[in-house]
């Protein structure tokens, strides 16, 4: 009987590692609720401050006259199958975006597009 107990205590221990394994990735993802998918913003001409490619999103950061804005992308991967390229952007590009912005009135949101100095457009989302 005591043989049973500790193979169960074990079986019980493993589990719960193989749960808390499994769902630490969940946990650390949100959702894009903090930005308003009913409104869209059109930045025209602003300049590429920095562009972060890595996981879990890309970050795109802009500055359009004295207003800087933190735009999120999805996925390295995501952005691949929508056309966008580590190298897509660079500091200083000219570009322009549309965004959905944050509901808090903050200057950022989620990047649903640009239109790169080539004059190619990309999807964001």
């Amino acid at each position: 009987m005591e043989k049973s107990m500790s193979v169960r205590g074990r079986l019980s221990a493993a589990l719960a590692m193989a749960l808390a394994l499994v769902s630490a990735p969940a946990s650390s993802h949100h959702s894009f609720a903090m930005f308003d998918q009913n409104k869209l913003i059109e930045l025209k001409g602003v300049t590429v401050l920095e562009f972060k490619w890595g996981n879990p999103h890309v970050y795109l950061i802009v500055q359009s006259g004295q207003t800087r804005y933190g735009l999120e992308c999805a996925s390295p991967s995501a952005l691949t199958s929508t056309g966008w390229r580590f190298n897509s952007v660079k500091a200083g590009d000219r570009i322009d975006v549309t965004l959905f912005p944050l509901r808090n009135g903050k200057a950022g949101g989620a990047l649903k597009g640009a239109t790169l100095p080539n004059g190619q457009k990309l999807g964001a989302l």
